[in-house]
């Protein structure tokens, strides 16, 4: 019997999530993972070797809980005759308070990397959560003589990870030999400051580094600052290696600094799902203003275009669970969909006015 049983990141998320959510008062809650070439057979045996000493719980509604459990992923394993190239994951169990029983088989867009059989208070979702984190972050850098942003952006989020303040006087006015003095006071404080936002960049980047998830670092800032600060010996000579050539002019700092240079870098970063939603965004609104009857809205709506097949691009608000059968069907059409992160600038607008979901028409069907 053959069953497809792979899923994407997307939905893999989407799982992860929700059984996070999954408590109980008891160790019976069952997690499976089998990795490719793994057969069948022995789990099996495993499952039933551990279902029949499940009599000597002495607590009978713990016993009974478990016994649904274990009998439950038997049942979902007989139908399976061979591992997946990516292997199994099942998860079985109720929550003893408000959400039922639940039984999930599937196999995860990336191998299983062990074998792992639990019953458990909660889920063990640690071999899962590695499959989903993004793994092309790049680091932010906004530096001026007396202040400084520093930022993450990961898949579709930019995050502010630290704003940084210094106290820098003004321009002495008195001259000679006293103005020196102040001149070179001025720039060892300058230089006290760098180093500060230096050691701070080392401690939230170089463990991305060592993890290989650390992709490139975009430093930027007005005039001249950033220059210094990348020739300093502030950061780390590792750290330095990942700085992208290019330095970009940014007037200001947090996340509104953050946001203006990844956009005018987005030359570098076009691959980078932030820089892609955004792109996105800013299409529909020009469509949106030309009234062109290229940007789609409503439900109803985009499920005709889908139905027709001209919707080209799909966007939806991240907190919207009631369109996963729109996305998944999107997906499946060849339209590009795009997941907008609640901290986007835009995200709010999209869904308050258009109830989370909009999307952009290969041509006007109106």
């Amino acid at each position: 019997m053959f069953r497809n049983l792979s899923i994407d990141k997307f939905t893999l998320k989407k799982i992860i999530k929700e059984l996070k959510k999954w408590r109980a008062p008891a160790t019976i809650l069952l997690s499976l993972y089998i990795p490719p070439r793994r057969p069948i057979s022995d789990v099996l045996n495993l499952l039933r070797q551990e279902l029949s000493i499940t009599d000597n719980i002495k607590l009978k509604r713990t016993r009974d809980a478990v016994q649904r459990a274990l009998n439950a992923a038997i049942d979902r394993l007989t139908s399976v005759q061979n591992v997946p190239k990516n292997g199994l994951v099942i998860f079985c169990g109720e929550d003893t308070m408000t959400r039922g029983f639940v039984c999930l088989m599937f196999s995860p867009p990336e191998p299983v990397p062990v074998f792992f059989y639990r019953t458990d208070k909660w889920f063990h979702l640690e071999f899962l959560e590695p499959m989903v984190e993004e793994h092309n972050v790049y680091g932010l850098i906004i530096i001026e003589r007396d202040a400084a942003t520093l930022g993450l952006l990961k898949g579709g989020t930019l995050r502010v990870l630290d704003e940084i303040e210094g106290y820098i006087p003004g321009k002495h006015q008195r001259g000679g030999q006293s103005q020196r003095r102040f001149d070179r006071i001025i720039e060892q404080m300058v230089d006290e400051f760098y180093k500060s936002v230096g050691d701070r960049a080392n401690r939230y980047f170089l463990p991305l580094l060592e993890e290989g998830k650390l992709k490139g670092i975009l430093v930027g800032g007005p005039g001249y600052s950033k220059d210094d600060f990348v020739k300093g010996d502030y950061l780390d000579y590792r750290l330095k290696q990942k700085i992208i050539n290019r330095l970009i002019d940014v007037a200001y700092q947090g996340e509104y600094g953050l946001r203006e240079m990844v956009m005018k870098a987005k030359d570098i970063l076009k691959d980078q799902e932030y820089v892609e939603v955004q792109k996105a965004i800013e299409e529909f609104k020009i469509h949106l203003a030309k009234d062109d009857g290229l940007a789609i809205y409503g439900e109803e709506e985009i499920k005709q275009a889908l139905e027709m097949g001209v919707l080209k691009i799909l966007l939806v608000h991240e907190d919207k669970e009631e369109y996963d059968a729109l996305i998944e069907k999107a997906r499946k059409t060849g339209c590009k969909v795009y997941i907008v992160a609640s901290n986007l600038p835009e995200a709010d607008w999209i869904k308050k006015t258009f109830n989370g979901i909009v999307g952009i028409l290969r041509y006007s069907i109106y």
